[in-house]
């Protein structure tokens, strides 16, 4: 498997476990897609930034590294 294959694998299981850990906290007004683009995980990760507490920041930046790792 490509790298880059790898990397998209990467952000969208951790898009999934965002949505586990902080749909009620963070995510309640974001529809969760089934095959989500790079561009939806970077929106989660910003609010998870701006509406989470420290553990959803920490996940928002690895989804975004993911995210980089996939572009």
């Amino acid at each position: 498997m490509a790298q880059t294959e790898t990397a998209a694998m990467d952000f969208k299981a951790l898009y999934a476990l965002a949505f586990k850990k902080y749909r009620s906290m963070a995510l309640w007004n974001v529809r969760m897609h089934e095959d989500p683009t790079s561009a939806d995980a970077l929106i989660v990760a910003r609010l998870l930034r701006v509406e989470g507490n420290m553990q959803a920041r920490f996940l928002a930046e690895e989804i975004e590294a993911a995210c980089r790792a996939a572009d």
